[in-house]
């Protein structure tokens, strides 16, 4: 199957260095998250499994990202070391202008904390706190006082204000991974990182958190990179990464469901 409309080629982008990356997403490059020639290898010898290979991307700044492709493309992967849970084998990670390479254990557990927000299947919110608390986790946790404006603000973008005094088992499943994406913004971290953040939810609820990351990228201005298996959860993203075999092999602009399917078809038929 052709390349779809605004796809790139992987051997231009290598070319130019950035696979996927500035050439084939638009948008500010440094004030995001990217990789030059990232590559992660699991285990040694015989064994060895190459996860990621030389993969250059750029998640630019003020974006929704979505990442796809086959089970086992390294989809995941690609995630966890750009937002500094696993370490490179080779090649360079940024945030922003960080290389995250060079940082000392402590520094980079600052890093994930102040610059990087998550938001996960599980909302992981902790049982024994108040939605209020809950958001503010990050901010307790790093001994700072969050931003009052900017807190008053994401709640009021994700319809908190009447729920902040409810504990977890008071709240719906879509309330709770609002209060997780709240928790995810409150720091304004420079990108949020969003693994299959509907997986769990029925499609309602799962299309009001999907309409909630748009929103958080265009109203907010958040930075946002979402692995999904779902072409339509694809569709409210600026622009797909393709992945197969650790490798990307598409980028697609301006995605929609039935587009992104199709691709997905063709990346099946190739693996």
């Amino acid at each position: 199957m052709g390349n779809a409309a605004g796809a790139r080629r992987p051997e231009d982008d290598e070319a130019r260095g950035v696979a996927g990356g500035a050439g084939g997403l638009s948008g500010d490059a440094e004030g995001g998250a990217r990789t030059v020639k990232l590559t992660k290898v699991y285990g040694s010898g015989a064994m060895a499994v190459r996860a990621l290979d030389r993969v250059s991307v750029v998640f630019p700044a003020g974006r929704f990202t979505a990442i796809m492709g086959p089970s086992g493309a390294g989809k995941s992967t690609l995630m966890h070391c750009v937002a500094g849970l696993e370490d490179a084998t080779s090649g360079e990670v940024y945030v922003g202008d960080q290389e995250l390479g060079v940082l000392s254990d402590r520094r980079l557990t600052r890093l994930r904390r102040e610059r990087i927000g998550f938001v996960f299947q599980a909302f992981n919110l902790l049982p024994t706190l108040t939605a209020r608390d809950n958001i503010m986790l990050p901010t307790t946790l790093a001994g700072t006082r969050p931003d009052q404006e900017w807190f008053d603000t994401v709640v009021r973008v994700l319809r908190l204000g009447e729920r902040l005094s409810h504990r977890p088992a008071e709240l719906s499943g879509g309330q709770q991974q609002r209060v997780a994406l709240a928790r995810a913004l409150v720091t304004r971290p420079q990108i949020v990182f969003a693994d299959e953040p509907t997986g769990n939810l029925d499609s309602r609820t799962g299309a009001d958190v999907l309409a909630l990351l748009r929103r958080a990228v265009d109203d907010l201005g958040q930075t946002v990179a979402m692995v999904t298996h779902d072409p339509v959860a694809a569709g409210y993203a600026d622009a797909v990464v393709f992945l197969a075999d650790g490798r990307i092999v598409d980028v697609m602009e301006a995605p929609t469901a039935d587009r992104v399917l199709d691709r997905m078809r063709g990346l099946g038929a190739q693996s």
